[in-house]
């Protein structure tokens, strides 16, 4: 019987052994600001970060400022609705139309190097006549 009971040591120990529990961390949302909350019911979502790039600053693009229309290079995945609701809440104007226009990638030479220059997204923003957006800081 003195080997059956070293088997049976071996079970109780394997059923005394506890396995600790994997701690989960508690996943909070992050606190908005009341002014950030203040500024989402006026209409400015707070993912614009994640829509526009920035401002498209060329002599075609300053040209166009003057028939109301502004460039700026957006997002691929971005589409017409979130570009005019963004640029509506941020600058404070009515867009009137919107016109989005992808440029392609180009195969540029470097003597036996070639490469690709970056394509990208660019939305044409026409606004209500007699408002402006400051293109420019003074």
């Amino acid at each position: 019987m003195g080997i059956l009971d070293r088997f049976r040591k071996k079970k109780i120990k394997k059923e005394k052994r506890e396995i600790p529990e994997k701690k989960v961390k508690e996943v909070r949302e992050p606190e908005i600001p009341p002014e950030e909350k203040r500024i989402e019911r006026k209409g400015i979502p707070l993912h614009a970060y994640r829509i526009l790039k920035s401002l498209h600053i060329t002599e075609k693009a300053t040209d166009l400022t003057k028939k109301n229309q502004y460039v700026f290079k957006v997002y691929s995945r971005s589409n017409k609705i979130e570009i005019k609701r963004v640029i509506e809440g941020l600058y404070g104007v009515k867009v009137v139309d919107v016109k989005i226009i992808k440029i392609p990638q180009k195969r540029r030479r470097l003597g036996r190097i070639t490469g690709w220059r970056k394509g990208y997204k660019k939305a044409i923003v026409k606004i209500k006549e007699g408002q402006k957006i400051e293109v420019l800081p003074r």
